[in-house]
């Protein structure tokens, strides 16, 4: 018997039906021909979805503003690399400027939040209903072979921790080892120590009977039972089957990214292609995408709702971890930038640095930045800075002034070229413009 057509969320959140456009009979109509947009216009819708081309609000962030650019773009990707700032406040700070931190700590930290932790574009922060459409991965976090290998050899362990949270949660890892190390059981029975105890952790947030109540300032996380945080309405709302909610995953990477491959879709969510297609075909059966190809890149879809201004005027630092940078297929297909993470790489074998910052300037990828927050020096140091070819002429002039915005909210007194820097032909202008800018 059928199930019949699947459900799906409109943009004010209500489930409607996809309709058959074939019709009772089975009949359809010719398919219609495919939009063609060019990489400027592909450009600008995706630097308008990800809020980049709005102003930056005139007054204080309010915690409106973040609720409103979470809606949007969807996710923030958690790194525990701190050179110039935790990656979640980076993607902030390029959209909406200067902002108290402690905003995003309240999200997290208080009832009721906004943002809750788990497993989506890597470890990353997301509303709590977007947690929720995330239940089938938990599920397959169950079946791995390491949480098996856990419940199979280390019951007591899972089950102390548990209890633990439940009396006593919100924990950070190291209060819960605190807590453990010391008792009667786990000295006679099964012996505790820091990794066994964040394994026990980990797996119990894998499979989501725990997550995080928060950050600490040290940004430890604060576990506690997921029914603790995550309000049950929300939790009895998720959808039943794991295709319904990757077909909402689908629209949520849809929107923030307002066009994009099948690839890129998929890569936002860290989705397989293979499901991401159908799901595809359901929004476009709904009007909410629409196939469409991208000159010199190729087929792609777009966000029906997605603007697509004449114009755009962001100017913006883009941290690793940026949600417009995630994929570097299509970074390099729409803004000509091969880009790549080096942190990971030996010093002597890096091209552009540690921790390089593209610099977005109207629709453009103008330069990358090698930036650190230099606490002790009381400065922003760039390594650094290199051009795009065919940058325009006040790059280094608008660089220059960003990073002063960026060093001003970092609490740092100025911007200086480090003693011993990297190197790029852009670094030479830009510390004549810093100069003047004394």
């Amino acid at each position: 018997m059928s199930e019949g057509p699947p459900s799906i969320v409109d943009r004010e959140g209500a489930r409607v039906k996809v309709i058959d456009s074939a019709g009772p009979s089975g009949g359809g109509s010719a398919a219609p021909r495919v939009r063609e947009l060019s990489r400027s216009q592909a450009r600008r819708i995706a630097i308008a979805a990800q809020g980049l081309a709005a102003p930056r609000p005139t007054g204080p962030v309010t915690m409106r503003h973040i609720g409103s650019l979470l809606g949007r773009i969807g996710l923030l990707q958690i790194d525990s690399v701190n050179v110039v700032a935790r990656a979640h406040l980076l993607p902030v700070f390029a959209r909406l400027g200067p902002y108290d931190v402690a905003l995003l700590d309240r999200a997290s930290g208080r009832a009721p939040r906004r943002l809750v932790e788990y497993w989506a574009h890597e470890a990353s922060f997301v509303p709590p209903w977007t947690r929720e459409l995330l239940r089938w991965r938990m599920d397959r976090m169950a079946d791995s072979g390491h949480v098996r290998r856990l419940r199979a050899e280390h019951p007591e362990v899972l089950a102390a921790v548990r209890s633990l949270l439940d009396e006593r949660g919100p924990l950070t890892g190291r209060e819960v080892h605190s807590l453990l190390e010391g008792s009667a059981v786990q000295r006679d029975h099964w012996g505790w120590n820091w990794t066994l105890a964040k394994q026990a952790l980990e797996a119990l947030f894998a499979v989501g009977e725990v997550t995080s109540a928060g950050r600490t300032r040290q940004f430890e996380r604060r576990y506690d039972l997921t029914e603790r945080v995550i309000p049950a309405e929300i939790r009895a709302g998720a959808p039943d089957n794991e295709a319904d909610a990757v077909r909402e995953l689908v629209q949520i990477s849809l929107r923030g990214l307002g066009i994009g491959s099948v690839r890129c879709i998929a890569d936002y969510f860290r989705l397989s292609m293979a499901a991401v297609r159908p799901a595809l075909d359901d929004l476009v059966e709904a009007g909410i995408a629409q196939p469409v190809t991208v000159r010199e890149w190729g087929p792609a879809y777009l966000d029906t709702a997605a603007a697509v201004p004449r114009s755009v005027s962001a100017r913006a630092l883009l941290a690793p971890f940026d949600p417009l940078v995630f994929e570097r297929t299509r970074l390099e297909r729409l803004f000509d930038m091969h880009y790549r993470i080096e942190i990971y790489t030996p010093a002597h074998k890096r091209v552009h640095g540690y921790y390089v910052l593209p610099f977005l300037l109207g629709e453009q990828l103008v330069g990358r930045v090698d930036l650190k927050a230099d606490r002790a020096a009381d400065a922003l140091v760039v390594r650094s800075a290199f051009a795009q070819p065919d940058a325009p002429a006040d790059t280094a002039e608008q660089l220059a002034y960003e990073l002063a915005v960026l060093a001003g909210w970092l609490g740092l007194s100025e911007v200086t070229i480090a003693a011993e820097p990297v190197g790029g032909d852009l670094l030479g202008p830009l510390g004549a413009e810093l100069h003047v800018a004394r």
